[in-house]
C-alpha cells in the first residue's frame, strides 16, 4: 500500500485526477452515444430521405421539361392556328423560364420552402427595395443638375459627373438585383404565389356572390350609368368607382349601358354581363345617393358630384383583407383595382377572338415592355409633349436591370399610341428594338373616329397588351395609364 502511495506521489495527484476524469468521460460517452446516436440517426435519415426524394422529383421534372422543349422544337409553329400558336409559344416561354429557375436554384443550393413570413419582414424587404430606388432618383437628379450647370463653366466637371452617373447606375442595378434575390432565396416564394392566387380567388367569389343575389326582386341595388362624358379610360375608371361603392355598400351593381357612346348595344355585347341573374333596376323604394339602409335602389352620381363621399373610395381597401393584402403587395390599392377590372373586363368570345388574333398577328412575345404615348387632344391642354426618347430611356434601364437576372434574346416594346407617327419614329430611332404596334389602331383613336367599334376594339387591344407586358412606361396624363 505504501509502495502504491509513493508511486502516486511520484506521478502527481493532478495527473492521476486528469487521467481518471478522462476515463470517466470516455465511459460516459460510450454509454450514452448509442442512445443519442440512434435518435439522431433516425431523424437525420428521415430528413435525408425526404430531401433525396424531393431532389429526385425535381430532377425528373427537369428532364420532362427538356423532353417537352425538344418536342416543341419539332413542331411547325407557323402552321398552327392563331390560338394554338399563342398557347404553344406561351408554354414554351414558361418552360424556358422554369429551366432557368432550376439552373439558378442549382447554383444557389437547395432552398427549403417555409410556411409564411411575418408582415414586418415583407414590409421591410419591399421598403429596402423602394428606398434604394428613391435614393438613386435623388442622387441622379442632383448630379444631372450639377452637370447642366457645369457644362459651360467647367466642362471637366461635367465629364466627371457623367462618369459618376454611369458608374452609379451600375452600382444601383447591382444592389437592386441583390435585394430582388432575397425574395427568391428566403424560402417564401411558394407562399407568395399561393397567397396571391388564394386572395384573388376569394375576392372573385365575393364579387360573384354580390352580383348574383338569391332574389333580384328584393335585393338592394346601386344604379350606375356607364355613359360618363369622357373617353374609354375615364369610363373604365367610372365603372371601377361604381363597383367599389356597390361593394362598400353591399349592393348589387346595375350598370346601365344601352346607348353607350362606344357601342350602342351596350357593355354586355363586348364584355360578359356583371350579373347572371339581376339586371332589373326597379325596386320598391328608390332614392338618389346616399339614400339610407332601408332604401332598395340607390342612384349613384359621377364621382365629381358625389356627396357625401363614402370612406371606401381609393386609396381604401377592404378592412378584413388589409392584413393579408398589405403583407403580400406593396401597393394594395393597385391590386384591389386590378381585381375589380379582372371581374369587369371578362371578354365575350368575339372580343377574346379579336384580342387573340391581334396578339398572334403582331407576334406578341415576352419579355416585353409596354409603352403608352398619348398625344392628339391631350398635348397643349392637359399634358406636356414628351418625345419618344424620354420613354425609351426608362425602357433601356429596365432591360439593363433584367439582363443581370436572365438572358434576353431580343429587346421588345409594345407601343400603344393615338399618333401613328410615333410608331414609325420609334422604329427609325431604335432599330435594335423589336417595336410592336398597330398604326391602324392609332388612326382610329383620332377624335373624328374615336367613338366607333373599330376604335373600341383598338383601345381594348392596347390595354390588354399593356397589361400583359412585363413592365410599363407611361405618363399619368392619360387615364389609360392610370387604370
Amino acid at each position: 500500500m505504501s509502495a502504491i502511495l509513493r508511486q502516486i506521489n511520484a506521478v502527481g495527484w493532478h495527473r492521476i485526477l486528469v487521467a481518471f476524469l478522462f476515463c470517466w468521460l470516455v465511459i460516459l460517452l460510450f454509454t450514452a452515444f448509442p442512445m443519442l446516436g440512434t435518435h439522431m440517426t433516425s431523424v437525420d435519415t428521415k430528413t435525408y430521405e425526404r430531401l433525396n426524394r424531393a431532389l429526385a422529383d425535381l430532377e425528373a421534372l427537369r428532364k420532362q421539361n427538356l423532353e417537352l422543349q425538344e418536342i416543341f422544337r419539332d413542331i411547325n409553329v407557323d402552321s398552327l392556328k392563331g390560338d394554338q400558336k399563342e398557347a404553344i409559344e406561351n408554354f414554351q416561354y414558361r418552360l424556358t423560364k422554369a429551366e432557368h429557375n432550376y439552373n439558378k436554384n442549382q447554383q444557389l443550393g437547395y432552398i427549403s420552402p417555409k410556411e409564411e413570413p411575418n408582415s414586418e419582414y415583407e414590409l421591410l424587404r419591399r421598403r429596402i427595395f423602394s428606398n434604394t430606388k428613391e435614393f438613386w432618383y435623388f442622387i441622379h437628379a442632383g448630379l444631372l443638375d450639377i452637370q447642366k450647370k457645369a457644362q459651360d463653366v467647367a466642362p471637366d466637371v461635367g465629364d466627371s459627373v457623367r462618369y459618376l452617373l454611369s458608374l452609379g447606375a451600375e452600382h444601383k442595378r447591382s444592389l437592386l438585383h441583390d435585394i430582388g434575390q432575397l425574395a427568391e432565396v428566403d424560402g417564401y416564394a411558394t407562399w407568395r404565389e399561393k397567397e396571391a392566387n388564394d386572395l384573388s380567388e376569394l375576392v372573385q367569389k365575393r364579387f360573384h356572390y354580390l352580383q348574383n343575389p338569391a332574389d333580384c326582386k328584393t335585393a338592394k341595388k346601386l344604379i350606375c350609368s356607364l355613359n360618363k362624358g369622357c373617353g374609354y379610360g375615364c369610363q373604365l375608371h367610372h365603372a371601377v368607382y361604381c363597383f367599389m361603392v356597390a361593394y362598400g355598400t353591399k349592393r348589387t351593381l346595375i350598370m346601365k349601358s344601352k346607348g353607350w357612346r362606344y357601342h350602342k348595344a351596350g357593355w354586355d355585347e363586348i364584355f360578359k354581363p356583371i350579373s347572371d341573374n339581376c339586371v332589373d333596376p326597379s325596386g320598391e323604394s328608390v332614392s338618389n345617393w346616399p339614400g339610407n339602409s332601408d332604401t332598395q335602389v340607390v342612384n349613384l352620381p359621377i364621382i365629381d358630384s358625389l356627396s357625401p363621399r363614402p370612406p371606401f373610395l381609393p386609396l381604401a381597401i377592404p378592412e378584413d383583407l388589409s392584413p393579408r393584402l398589405t403583407r403580400l403587395h406593396g401597393d394594395p390599392i393597385v391590386w384591389w383595382v386590378g381585381q375589380i377590372l379582372k371581374y369587369l373586363l371578362r371578354p365575350q368570345p368575339k372580343t377574346a377572338a379579336v384580342i387573340q388574333e391581334t396578339m398572334t398577328h403582331m407576334g406578341f412575345k415576352r419579355p416585353i415592355v409596354g409603352v403608352h404615348v398619348r398625344r392628339t387632344d391631350k398635348v397643349g391642354t392637359e399634358a406636356a409633349y414628351h418625345g419618344i426618347e424620354e420613354y425609351m430611356t426608362a425602357v433601356e434601364e429596365y432591360y439593363k436591370q433584367l439582363e443581370l437576372k436572365e438572358t434576353v434574346d431580343k429587346r421588345r416594346i409594345y407601343l400603344a399610341t393615338d399618333d401613328p407617327k410615333v410608331i414609325a419614329d420609334a422604329k427609325s430611332k431604335y432599330p435594335q428594338y423589336e417595336v410592336l404596334g398597330d398604326p391602324t389602331i392609332s388612326k382610329t383613336a383620332a377624335i373624328s373616329t374615336r367613338y366607333s367599334d373599330s376604335s373600341l376594339f383598338g383601345i381594348i387591344n392596347d390595354i390588354h397588351m399593356l397589361s400583359m407586358s412585363d413592365y410599363l412606361v407611361c405618363t399619368f396624363s392619360s387615364q389609360v395609364s392610370r387604370r
